[in-house]
């Protein structure tokens, strides 16, 4: 089982334990559909409550459920029934984190954000204040890329635009960076959320250029400027599921293998990679990393190492190997041939007048 299903799992207890205590004697399908489940899940469910209770419980403590007479009944489980109460330092650590998210840019649902930071805040009474004092604290720096201030400044003036855009529901121009083509590309976008995965921004929205929902990385927009028209997505515009499906391979992907040396591993950072492991046993004797990446066009991959230089070497597959090899072999001919400072018609190493004897 996944976190996430665990996750919701879990959650789904929580609620089920007083449910079913209110309805005692509930049917097995009426209840599976209460939660949205499957009876047979509805039943697995069941056989874990029969062995949960308080903690430090004894084995006469653990919650009783009976369910085989086709309806559900529960007991012995009063004190998982009683409503959850936050202690004073759990309810101060939640604050503090609302307050910082609120200083999130791009953040469009502030209603409820500001809604759950009103009863926090009635509800932890002068802890409150110790909250909020500590939040002011608290600096949210949302950066794109350590190593290039400039590209900060773009991703901040990209994030105020969308954040404007979202807040209007106007429509975004957006120049878009495909590293995937080495390629820049124009688009119209209505922009639909900004999401953060895994530390990088995102802005989801429907390209008219594509005819669909995409996901746009903060950091590969170039510009991005508000439109004065109607910014409002189509009905057939649904938002991604980004945990579970940010990236979408084509089974038609070549599957590259590279080995990194240390200076070269921000590319498992900046590219989008299946995988990053420890180099094998077979791996390059500078290898620092292993990284496995999808594409449909390996252009941009021999491009990339022509630029790495040193700092990769390709394990699989061996024909992207040669073709690199021969392209830089081909590059370092060229410029043997050309020197900085020489005429053409000289031959290399030769200064100006010269002629070898």
């Amino acid at each position: 089982m996944t976190g996430r299903a665990s996750t919701e799992r879990l959650s789904r207890l929580l609620a089920m334990v007083p449910y079913l205590l209110r309805h005692q004697g509930i049917p097995l399908e009426e209840a599976a559909g209460h939660f949205g489940i499957s009876t047979e899940q509805l039943v697995h469910d069941l056989e874990l409550l029969f062995v949960c209770g308080t903690p430090g419980h004894l084995p006469d403590d653990l919650i009783d459920a009976r369910w085989e007479s086709g309806r559900v009944y529960l007991s012995n489980a009063d004190p998982l029934a009683r409503p959850s109460r936050l202690a004073v330092d759990e309810a101060v650590a939640l604050l503090v984190g609302l307050r910082t998210l609120a200083q999130v840019p791009g953040l469009h649902d502030r209603e409820a954000l500001d809604g759950a930071l009103a009863k926090l805040s009635r509800a932890a009474g002068e802890a409150a204040g110790a909250a909020a004092a500590a939040a002011s604290a608290v600096a949210v720096d949302v950066r794109v890329d350590d190593r290039d201030p400039r590209g900060q400044e773009v991703a901040a003036r990209v994030l105020a635009a969308a954040q404007t855009a979202l807040r209007e529901n106007r429509r975004l121009h957006l120049r878009y960076l495909v590293p995937s083509r080495d390629e820049r590309t124009e688009r119209d976008v209505d922009p639909m959320r900004l999401v953060s995965v895994e530390g990088r921004w995102y802005l989801e929205g429907w390209c008219h250029r594509a005819e669909g929902v995409r996901l746009f990385r903060v950091d590969r927009i170039e510009e991005a400027v508000v439109l004065d028209a109607d910014g409002t997505p189509p009905p057939r515009a649904a938002s991604r599921d980004v945990d579970a499906d940010l990236f979408r391979p084509s089974p038609d992907d070549v599957v590259v293998t590279l080995d990194l040396a240390p200076r070269a591993a921000w590319v498992a950072d900046y590219y989008p990679v299946e995988s990053v492991t420890e180099p094998g046993e077979d791996a390059w004797s500078e290898a620092a990393s292993r990284v496995r990446l999808r594409t449909a066009d390996t252009r941009w991959v021999r491009r990339l190492l022509l630029r790495l230089g040193a700092g990769a070497r390709v394990v699989d597959p061996p024909e992207l190997a040669v073709d690199v090899r021969e392209a830089a072999v081909h590059a370092l001919d060229a410029y043997a041939c050309h020197q900085p400072g020489e005429q053409p018609g000289e031959q290399p190493g030769e200064r100006p007048g010269e002629r070898p004897g």
